[in-house]
């Protein structure tokens, strides 16, 4: 599948908006970061294990807040942008933080005209793959960075969530792929009242689709679990039940919010 470049421009300058109100919001709460708390979160961090030195391909990765983390655990860590905003701060914070983690600005199917290597492991997360149209070749990029026997980490939204308005009071969307879905944003998730107006593409993608495409890329599923909550409070009409843990306050603990999926190279 060709990815048109007017999507992939529109996306990269969406990116560059959000990363500057991003860094500023209490979403990402920069200010607890800078003193030490880790971004990770129980899902993640459950699913990796002790990672100190094991080197990490963080892909789309923001501007490296999980990819400083995983830094300050003690890994060897390389994370990939489309926006080079986001890359500049996160190469500006490593630096700051005094860590060796590497950053790449390009677009994830480009990365073989930038990196060479393999790692132990290749991490994933979070609101990630509706920015990409073919999830064959994001598998297939997934096991050409992978040792033999390494590992893939992959947490992200349930695509139950995407087939809801922003208000969770119908289903809008399509379940399945049937292409770019191309809309005008107002605000941003982490900062919803922020003054950028952006077009955005994406794409959503199925269970079905997600497990089949690792599955031809030779990768090995080994394990698959659904969370009733999501650990942001970046949706609407949503409750806090716990720390780092919300819901749709009137649809309770009755859909999937998130998913996981661990795989491996044989």
């Amino acid at each position: 599948m060709s990815i048109p470049t007017e999507y992939l421009n529109k996306n990269k300058e969406s990116w560059n908006q959000r990363t500057d109100f991003h860094l500023k919001s209490e979403f990402y709460n920069q200010e607890e970061f800078m003193k030490g708390r880790t971004s990770l979160n129980e899902i993640e961090l459950s699913l990796l294990g002790d990672i100190k030195g094991k080197s990490i391909l963080h892909l789309q990765c923001h501007f490296g807040q999980d990819s400083l983390s995983f830094a300050r655990m003690g890994a060897k860590v390389t994370g990939v942008d489309l926006s080079d905003n986001a890359i500049a701060n996160a190469q500006r914070l490593n630096t700051e933080l005094r860590l060796d983690a590497k950053f790449i600005c390009c677009n994830i199917y480009d990365l073989p005209q930038h990196l060479d290597g393999q790692f132990d492991l290749v991490f994933v997360s979070y609101g990630a793959i509706v920015w990409l149209p073919d999830l064959e070749k994001w598998a297939d990029i997934i096991a050409r960075y992978l040792k033999p026997g390494g590992q893939f980490v992959f947490v992200e939204f349930h695509p139950v969530v995407m087939l809801f308005d922003n208000d969770f009071s119908k289903v809008t969307y399509r379940y399945f792929n049937s292409g770019p879905i191309i809309e005008t944003e107002t605000g941003t998730y982490a900062d919803r009242g922020a003054a950028m107006s952006k077009e955005n593409v994406t794409w959503n993608h199925s269970l079905s689709e997600v497990i089949n495409s690792l599955i031809k890329s030779g990768l090995q599923i080994k394990r698959l679990d659904e969370y009733d909550y999501s650990p942001y409070n970046c949706f609407s009409q949503t409750e806090k039940i716990a720390d780092r843990k919300y819901r749709i306050k009137h649809l309770g603990d009755k859909i999937p919010m998130v998913y996981s999926a661990v795989a491996v190279k044989a």
